[in-house]
């Protein structure tokens, strides 16, 4: 009796001591996230502005975290590669997607997707936003926004405007812009936003939604003469250019914005791990700063909001881009 005694009372002890050590390890993979690097996956290659976001926010995260960011660039297909390898990834808080606008509005749209953007990615931040200039060759005869309508419904088609592409952002403004003023220019596109605007700066085209940063210095110098941005507020380096909406067009932005988003099934405790941090990084004033010099301001938006946001975006360019016919060859 003594000796089965015994040995009951040591597989209890064994038992309890398995049990104890499993509630262990479960507790710490639930409280101790992250416990290893965070893969940080950009839809484009170094150099551009999704590499300079990515550049200024990780080490902050890796200061709040405790873990290392690992910048993940994977350009190609528009932004489609990097999204879908965040789609397949496991969903446990180690692989992050730097989305931007476009990738997730506007590709849905033009491409057969392997994946749904609103149901295998999740929103955890907007970060920042930045907005784009309409700007004219200095010989157009219109140095405002009303003048410029003026001229382009006097001469339809006439006008010829610049774009980095069928399908970017340049193209989608100004066919948006379009469509809100009832004029008609002729679209010429361009491998690139560089070679766009060297267009207008040219003289080749007479038109161009460019991007503030590469824009407005031009500008400042006289070789281009700014009509009017895109956000939905002045932009802090330039504020004696109105907006579209302020003139005449209420409602109308075109923005660019970066935002982080998991994949789908990712626990929400990680979630709020992620906007908590990141909200918290973006409120810096080094980290302000640097955005500032990106051309972009800070521009924090919650999962819901963010959520609203793509949903928004997504139905407008919808509509814009079955109205103008636009296709990808």
């Amino acid at each position: 009796m003594r000796g089965r005694t015994g040995l009951r009372q040591f597989l209890i002890a064994v038992g309890a001591a398995l049990l104890a050590g499993s509630s262990c390890v479960w507790a710490a993979s639930a409280g101790d996230y992250p416990s290893r690097p965070i893969r940080l996956l950009l839809p484009f290659p170094p150099g551009g502005g999704s590499d300079a976001v990515a550049r200024i926010i990780t080490p902050k995260l890796y200061e709040a975290l405790g873990q290392q960011w690992v910048v993940d660039n994977r350009g190609g297909a528009a932004g489609n590669i990097a999204a879908e390898i965040v789609v397949r990834a496991e969903p446990d808080g180690y692989t992050v997607f730097l989305g931007f606008s476009t990738v997730l509005t506007v590709n849905p749209l033009l491409y057969r997707l392997p994946f749904d953007v609103t149901r295998d990615l999740i929103p955890i931040i907007m970060v920042t936003a930045g907005q784009y200039m309409l700007v004219l060759y200095p010989a157009v005869k219109a140095d405002n926004l009303k003048e410029f309508i003026a001229l382009a419904k006097a001469q339809p088609g006439s006008l010829n405007y610049a774009s980095a592409g069928v399908g970017s952002p340049l193209n989608l403004a100004a066919e948006l812009f379009k469509a809100r003023a009832g004029i008609a220019m002729t679209h010429v596109p361009y491998k690139g936003g560089g070679p766009a605007s060297l267009a207008v700066l040219g003289g080749e085209v007479q038109v161009l939604f460019g991007s503030l940063p590469s824009s407005f210095p031009h500008v400042k110098a006289g070789r281009l003469k700014a009509l009017a941005v895109t956000g939905p507020k002045r932009a802090a380096v330039a504020p004696g250019i109105p907006t579209i909406a302020e003139s005449g067009f209420p409602g109308f932005e075109v923005t660019s914005w970066y935002g982080l988003l998991v994949p789908a099934g990712t626990p929400e405790r990680i979630r709020k791990v992620l906007h908590a941090e990141a909200t918290k990084a973006m409120q810096l004033p080094d980290v302000k700063e640097q955005i500032a010099r990106q051309g972009l301001d800070v521009y924090v938006k919650g999962p819901d909001e963010f959520a609203a946001q793509i949903r928004k975006e997504t139905a407008v360019w919808d509509q814009v881009i079955k109205t103008a016919g636009i296709k990808l060859e």
